[in-house]
């Protein structure tokens, strides 16, 4: 009952920090120096017709009543139309969402299988060879730019050695779109040549993503099972002859993994909202080649749009890890 009542109390609270997020975004979207009309009207127009574009879509109007006209397209579910592609924003965002989705979720497990087992062991055999190795991993999967290690694998293991494609999603026929997400897709339908053509496009850019998400969560695991592995109470467990692996397992992680559960949600925000650079990159048809096509033509209708949807990403990250915290730690709702 208490996890329901503090799940009710934080989606409500969802509710002022989505609006604080459009606001915000809103306008520092006019901030920029860019006129949207001029665009529209295309090179040769000229003052009158840009004024009259400018009229159409509302542009002369005060900013306030811009900003209410927006509010009331949102509440509707009107996102606007792109001044590039002349198509709804809403589906430009919900046919490109999936293959976005597909890259963050498929990095984010490969982190979360690989990152937490190499934290706790990394602690356990803490300052031996193996401690300094994975440190040594994860310094440089911190320091290194994502953009440069994407050019790097495209380069050596794309070029040089011709294993794997270095753009695109999948060559060849797409499966049968059931849920956009090729890889389940495929599975659905037995397509297993579609499977493995859209795996091969996907592990580039996947490493690129895990290999940053991954140094994070081995990072603060192994931060967290050192804090506890000093607690009183492991001692003591640890004084009565207690096998270790029943004592990591059963009081070392729960009590451990509060940070890193943390970061994982909030890995997941960044993954789907902040994979711009890795899809320029690997020409990966997502909400982040979107985003940078319609910032190149001064969209601004599509900016604004991918800008809410990376504060509303953000936002639902934390309140699954929030939720997350409450049922491994009770103590959490009472706060």
């Amino acid at each position: 009952m208490r996890i329901i009542i503090f799940t009710c109390k934080r989606l409500i609270l969802l509710i002022p920090t989505l609006l604080g997020i459009v606001i915000l975004v809103f306008f520092i979207s006019h901030v920029i120096p860019a006129d949207p009309a001029a665009l529209v009207a295309g090179p040769f127009a000229d003052q009158k017709q840009i004024e009259e574009i400018r009229r159409m879509y509302g542009f002369d109007r005060p900013i306030y009543e811009q900003l209410w006209m927006y509010l009331i397209q949102l509440i509707r579910g009107d996102l606007g139309e792109s001044l590039y592609t002349r198509r709804p924003v809403a589906w430009e965002i919900k046919s490109r969402f999936p293959a976005t989705l597909e890259l963050a979720f498929v990095s984010l497990f490969l982190s979360v299988i690989l990152g937490i087992p190499i934290g706790i062991l990394t602690a356990i055999k803490r300052n031996l060879w193996i401690d300094h190795l994975f440190r040594g991993i994860t310094i440089a999967g911190l320091a290194i730019a994502a953009f440069w290690l994407g050019i790097m694998l495209q380069l050596f293991l794309g070029y040089r050695l011709d294993l794997l494609p270095i753009a695109g999603r999948i060559s060849g026929n797409a499966p049968a779109n059931i849920t956009g997400l090729y890889l389940l897709d495929s599975l659905l339908t037995l397509n297993w040549g579609a499977f493995f053509r859209s795996l091969k496009h996907l592990i580039l850019p996947t490493a690129t993503l895990t290999f940053t998400a991954f140094a994070t969560l081995v990072r603060f695991t192994r931060a967290g099972v050192l804090n506890t592995l000093t607690s009183d109470y492991v001692r003591y467990e640890r004084s009565m002859g207690l096998p270790r692996r029943l004592l990591v397992y059963k009081y070392i992680l729960r009590n451990s993994l509060t940070a890193t559960v943390s970061q994982i949600g909030l890995l997941f925000g960044l993954l789907l909202a902040g994979s711009v650079v890795v899809e320029r990159v690997f020409s990966w048809p997502g909400l982040g080649s979107f985003a940078v096509e319609s910032i190149i033509m001064m969209d601004y209708k599509a900016v604004l749009a991918v800008a809410l949807w990376s504060g509303f990403a953000y936002t639902i990250g934390n309140l699954f890890v929030d939720i997350a915290l409450a049922l491994i730690d009770p103590r959490e709702t009472t706060r």
